[in-house]
């Protein structure tokens, strides 16, 4: 494999990977000549390698668009295929003239860093540092995915946006000859069914007996897809096998009323804990956990009602709130129980399996037939990272909560002049990592300063406090609660008025979205 160790230092950024965060982040340093690494042929990102035939987006157009790049159709109410996602991150790229910055099939491999101070000054909990500092203080090491030759790059600032999902799969692990080794099928990640085609996957599917691991968004489309490859004679049922049922609903309307009344206005998340409150706050808080309760078994009762998760075992022993908070609410597609119903799809609860030669084996000591296993378990967004991020940081990264301490879900205290888009989720990944872009931009820029880093530290140890009193799947690292004082905090930090409604009452009572926050003539100055 060719190497070039001449380093280029054609512009002062670098950000790592162009699926949504990327672009919003090339978007918004454009004025600094940023090189976007992305190892694909095109943008897009999870959009790109991990969508299948059927995969949608969870909500309409109007809650998934950048502020100042509408949805030509955004009127239009059903889900948009990925098909549609990925024309509209085209066009916004295009739209923007972002596409000059890719370097596309370019791959980072590593990531060294060359600034001054030691691992002792490095820990120091002072001031963050000045993130363009006139010199490069990272090489980057980028591999030509089509010819395998290495060149190295220098800059002063990286932004990563490689995300947490795609690209690593999180592979399940057993004991001797209890994996997939003895198992005579077929067994492949979800990643991997991605990059079959229609007919390739079809072919896959049809006359045989499936077993899909998991029961998230992806392994519910997955199940689907096998229960409609699978129609007709011949065809064979599909088998969940599932460890922790969540919350899943039909659309976004709880007996006549709006979803987001009841999480995403400013009305309905004072009821929630947020970071820096005050004592009388947290108290007012207390009391209304009954209220927040009450809310959350009013939701439970339509999905219950709505969706047959009892008939088949699929009621979560957890409230709906803990998934909200935790961004693990998802969209059912329309017809997946109608396939139940069909018996096309069928669930097995379980909390331990194991393969033998023809298929899986349960710890009630049953066991399910199979020709083809599809684990839809997840990717591992922290080994990812891990790969390119270079020692002592790499130890740092989850130091000392088990998460990225991020502050304002973008900048790692004891990581000197690199951000971090889009691993922090909220209820619109999509608006949060635009907002944060900007954020980024004007840190960059100088027009304001960071806290000192130990101040960040225990402004993130703070959100971790409410988010583990919100969830115990907590290390999601999920603001959906707060989101809309998180959005107040990034705007306040910007000099912006975080007020962004035309009047009180929809302030209070109307949901927050990237509209709200397309910048005036004297904001963008």
């Amino acid at each position: 494999m060719a190497s070039n160790y001449n380093k280029l230092t054609s512009s002062r950024v670098a950000i790592i990977g162009a699926g949504v965060s990327g672009l919003a982040a090339a978007k918004h340093l454009a004025h600094h000549n940023p090189t976007v690494f992305e190892a694909s042929d095109s943008v897009g990102g999870v959009w790109k390698s991990c969508s299948y035939e059927t995969t949608k987006l969870q909500s309409t157009r109007v809650d998934y668009e950048f502020s100042d790049f509408p949805w030509p159709n955004r009127d239009d109410t059903t889900f948009p295929s990925y098909v549609e996602i990925l024309d509209y991150l085209e066009s916004y790229a295009k739209h923007f003239d972002l596409l000059k910055f890719m370097k596309f099939g370019s791959k980072v491999i590593e990531v060294r860093y060359t600034g001054d101070g030691e691992t002792s000054q490095l820990v120091d909990l002072g001031a963050y540092g000045n993130l363009l500092p006139g010199k490069p203080v990272w090489e980057v090491a980028v591999q030509n995915v089509e010819a395998g030759d290495i060149q190295w790059h220098a800059f002063e600032f990286v932004v990563v946006c490689t995300g947490k999902f795609g690209d690593v799969p999180r592979i399940p692990t057993f004991p001797a000859m209890k994996g997939a080794e003895i198992f005579k099928g077929k067994v492949m990640h979800s990643m991997d069914y991605c990059k079959l085609d229609k007919e390739e996957a079809s072919h896959l599917l049809r006359g045989k007996k499936v077993a899909v691991i998991g029961y998230k968004k992806s392994a519910i489309d997955l199940a689907l897809e096998s229960a409609l490859a699978n129609h007709g004679e011949g065809g064979q049922a599909c088998t969940m096998v599932v460890r922790t049922t969540h919350w899943v609903f039909p659309h976004y309307w709880i007996w006549g009323l709006p979803f987001f009344l009841f999480y995403s206005t400013r009305a309905s998340q004072f009821l929630h804990d947020r970071p820096n409150q005050s004592f009388l706050r947290s108290l007012f808080c207390l009391i209304f956990s009954l209220l927040r309760a009450v809310v959350s078994k009013f939701i439970e009762s339509y999905v219950t009602w709505k969706l047959p998760l009892e008939k088949y075992g699929l009621k979560p022993d957890h409230s709906f709130e803990e998934d909200y908070a935790s961004c693990q609410m998802a969209i059912i597609p329309e017809n997946f129980f109608e396939e139940a119903d069909k018996g096309m799809i069928r669930f097995k609860k379980t909390s331990k399996w194991c393969f033998y030669d023809e298929g899986i084996e349960f710890e009630d000591g049953t066991t399910l037939e199979a020709d083809v296993v599809i684990l839809a378990t997840g990717y591992d967004g922290k080994k990812k990272l891990k790969a390119i991020v270079p020692e002592p940081f790499r130890t740092w990264l989850e130091f000392p909560y088990g998460v990225m301490p991020l502050y304002r879900g973008t900048i790692h205290p004891l990581i000197p002049n690199m951000g971090f888009v889009g691993y922090v989720q909220s209820n619109s990944n999509l608006h949060t990592s635009e907002l944060r872009s900007l954020w980024l931009s004007r840190l960059v820029d100088g027009k304001f300063k960071l806290p000192s880093k130990e101040k960040m530290l225990d402004q993130f140890s703070k959100e971790m406090e409410v988010m583990r009193r919100s969830s115990r799947f907590y290390k999601r690292h999920c603001i959906s609660t707060f989101s809309i004082q998180h959005a107040d905090d990034l705007c306040n930090d910007m000099g912006l008025n975080p007020r962004r409604k035309s009047n009180l009452f929809l302030e209070a009572f109307s949901p927050y979205g990237s509209q709200d926050y397309r910048l005036g003539q004297e904001e963008r100055k």
